[in-house]
C-alpha cells in the first residue's frame, strides 16, 4: 500500500493484484462450474463463484490445461485482489 500526500492530506491508494479463476463449461449441464481444488484428480470444481480457487496466471493455465476434454472447456477469468 502506497501513501501519498496531496493539500497537506495523506492519500492511501490499495494496490490491486490481478488474479485468475478457471471457469468449466462441460458440455451436457448448463451450471457453469470452478475449479475449487488443483490438489486432487480429478480436479474438484464448485457451482459457487464465491468457493473458487484464486490462482496466478501460470497456476491456471496448468489447471485449464488439464482439465480440456472434448467435453470440458475451460476459460480464465481475471479477478482483481487486494495486496
Amino acid at each position: 500500500m502506497s501513501r501519498r500526500m496531496r493539500a497537506g492530506r495523506r492519500i492511501e491508494v490499495t494496490m490491486k493484484i490481478t488474479k485468475f479463476v478457471v471457469k468449466v463449461n462441460r458440455g451436457g449441464t448448463l451450471a457453469t462450474q470452478y475449479v475449487q481444488r488443483i490438489d486432487r484428480t480429478p480436479i474438484q470444481t464448485t457451482p459457487n463463484r464465491r468457493l473458487a480457487l484464486i490462482m496466478g496466471r501460470f497456476t491456471a493455465e496448468d489447471a485449464a490445461k488439464s482439465i480440456q476434454t472434448s467435453r470440458c472447456t475451460p476459460e480464465l477469468v481475471s479477478v482483481q485482489a487486494l495486496a
